[in-house]
C-alpha cells in the first residue's frame, strides 16, 4: 500500500482532496494533504518545504499528487525526499530556468482556452462548472493566491529521475485537454492518461481520480 501526498493547487486547500481520500484509505492506502502557503509572499522553497514537513518521517512507497500549480512543486519535493512515484494531475509542467510567470505564454495557455469559446472567464466556467453545488459549498471558497513563486525561474536542471504519470482531464476547460496532451507529450515524452472531470476533478470525479491514481500505482 502507498502514501498518497496530495498537493492542491493555486488558492486550494489540503482539503480538497477529502473525497479522494475517503476513496483510498479504505484500500488501504495512507493519504497527507496540507495547505500550501499560497496566501503569503513567499517562493517556491517555502511550498517544498510545507510538503516536505506533511511527509515527516514517511518513507517507502511515496506518491506525489500535484495538481495544476503543484506541477511547480513536486518535482522540487523529489529532491528532497525519496519519492517512487510522481503523478500529475492536469498540472504545469516547467522546463528548466522557466519561470511560472513566463509559462503562460511559453505554452500558449490563453489561446488554448480562447478556442474553447466560452462564455465567460469566471471560476465557475473555467474551473468547478461540472462541480455538485454541494460539493462545492462544503468545500470552501478559495483561499488568496499571491504571485511571489511565479517570479522564480523553476530551478532544476532537468525533470528528477521519478517514474511519472501523467493524468489530464477531459472536461478541463481551463487547461483544456488536447493542449495539454500536447505539451506533456512534448516536455515529459509521456502519454497522458485521461480522466472525466473538469480542472478540479478532486470535488467532481473523486472516485475516478482516487482510481486511476490506484492504477498508477499498481501499474508503476
Amino acid at each position: 500500500m502507498a502514501t498518497f501526498v496530495c498537493i492542491h493547487g493555486a488558492g486550494g486547500r489540503g482539503s480538497y482532496w477529502d473525497l479522494v481520500a475517503a476513496e483510498l484509505t479504505p484500500l488501504g492506502h495512507d493519504v497527507v494533504a496540507m495547505d500550501l502557503p499560497c496566501d503569503q509572499e513567499v517562493g517556491l522553497d517555502a511550498y517544498v518545504a510545507a510538503v516536505v514537513a506533511a511527509i515527516g518521517d514517511r518513507r517507502g512507497d511515496l506518491v506525489l499528487v500535484a495538481q495544476s500549480l503543484a506541477g511547480l512543486i513536486a518535482p522540487l519535493v523529489c529532491v528532497e525526499v525519496p519519492v517512487d512515484l510522481m503523478v500529475l494531475v492536469a498540472a504545469m509542467v516547467p522546463q528548466p530556468g522557466e519561470s511560472g510567470g513566463a509559462w503562460w505564454a511559453n505554452t500558449g495557455h490563453a489561446d488554448a482556452v480562447a478556442a474553447e469559446q466560452l462564455p465567460d472567464d469566471s471560476p465557475e466556467t473555467l474551473f468547478t462548472h461540472d462541480v455538485p453545488t454541494e460539493v462545492l459549498a462544503a468545500a470552501g471558497p478559495p483561499r488568496d493566491q499571491t504571485s511571489t513563486l511565479f517570479e522564480e525561474p523553476w530551478p532544476l536542471a532537468a525533470w528528477p529521475d521519478v517514474p511519472t504519470r501523467f493524468l489530464l482531464c477531459r472536461d478541463d476547460r481551463f487547461f483544456p485537454a488536447a493542449w495539454l496532451r500536447a505539451l506533456v507529450q512534448d516536455r515529459l515524452g509521456i502519454e497522458p492518461v485521461e480522466i472525466p472531470g473538469g480542472h478540479c476533478a478532486f470535488l467532481s470525479q473523486p472516485r475516478a481520480l482516487a482510481l486511476a491514481l490506484g492504477r498508477c500505482w499498481a501499474e508503476r
